[in-house]
């Protein structure tokens, strides 16, 4: 084995699961128990290969597209949002859907169609092909460009410099939409920033916590599936914050024994879509790898609870049962949106 035996494992608080992801997969949960029929999922619930099995395995049914679904059949929506043209295709099929959408998101869908309306242009900061950039700029692709990086500033182009916002993709980096967001601000000097702050709660506070880790850390390893935006900019922040190496990996058995060498000291952290399992089968290995010795690191503490989709709440509701359910946390409490 790698490592050593003295080995010290620094675990990020907060970790996994944020108030969205909990919600979109509870809902799935919920809709497979409630409803006596096939449950169609469109696109990945979360980003998340094992959360995405395990609903598989329960019965869930996922789709590329809404044509998939058979005529009046029921469809999730996931986290990351649609766009209008979505919606208008499952209605035009008539299918009943249950939006899972993360009310963050949905805060961001509301500044686009608000700001478009007003006749801006908007610079949604964001990756081209992601599923919630995709939804967002759905809400008025005539206003929206997408701006993925530092790089794409110069070749963008506003109708009027006066009128011009931007918009951020929730799960970014937060250093790095900035220093996207100052280059816009370079050539467009009265840019307009959102109303709040789009990169979500969640996504600051395990970028804070694993800055506060990584200068101490000779190896982070932050769980995640490839395609989870946020636990990619995990990694990429370590790294910038000092971290002597940082790898992402889905689960333990993608682990590499050379990454070990020379080790003393490794940085625990997920993305907001991995379940705490991921992570607890991650400190069994590393503990048997020698890094037994686990000192928590808080940076901050996450009590936030999102309500069930409204289509769901109801269906619950008429059966005369309640959406009262379990945090993240593990304690019990009713839903507040």
């Amino acid at each position: 084995m790698g490592g050593v035996s003295t080995g010290t494992v620094l675990l990020a608080e907060p970790r996994g699961y944020c108030a969205g992801v909990d919600r979109a997969v509870v809902a799935v949960e919920r809709a497979l128990e409630h409803y006596d029929e096939t449950v169609y999922v469109r696109h990945e619930i979360v980003h998340n290969k094992f959360v995405v099995d395990r609903l598989k395995e329960k019965g869930a049914v996922f789709v590329e597209e809404v044509d998939e679904v058979p005529e009046g059949a029921l469809v999730i929506f996931s986290a990351h949002g649609i766009s209008p043209k979505v919606r208008e295709m499952a209605e035009e099929r008539n299918l009943r859907t249950i939006d899972a959408t993360c009310p963050l998101v949905t805060k961001v869908h509301k500044e686009a169609v608000r700001f478009a309306r007003q006749d801006y242009d908007i610079l949604l900061v964001g990756h081209v092909g992601h599923e919630e950039v995709e939804g967002t700029a759905g809400e008025a692709p005539e206003h929206v460009q997408i701006v993925n990086g530092p790089e794409d500033v110069d070749t963008v182009t506003v109708r009027d410099p006066e009128k011009v916002v931007w918009l951020s993709q929730t799960t970014l980096s937060v250093d790095e939409t900035m220093e996207t967001v100052d280059r816009l601000k370079e050539r467009f000097p009265t840019l307009q920033a959102p109303p709040s702050d789009d990169i979500c709660y969640a996504t600051q506070n395990r970028q804070v916590a694993i800055k506060k880790i990584a200068p101490d850390a000779d190896l982070v390893l932050v769980v995640g599936s490839p395609n989870s935006s946020n636990s990619v900019r995990l990694m990429e922040v370590a790294l910038e914050a000092g971290a002597k190496a940082s790898h992402r990996i889905d689960n333990v058995s993608e682990l590499r024994e050379e990454w070990f060498e020379g080790v003393e000291s490794v940085g625990v952290t997920s993305g907001a879509s991995v379940p705490d399992v991921l992570v607890q089968e991650l400190l069994a290995e590393l503990a048997e790898r020698g890094f037994g010795d686990v000192k928590p690191v808080r940076t901050a503490t996450e009590d936030l609870m999102f309500s069930l989709p409204r289509e769901l709440r109801q269906e619950m509701k008429s059966r005369g049962e309640s959406d009262r359910r379990t945090k993240p946390t593990g304690d019990r409490a009713t839903a507040e949106s």
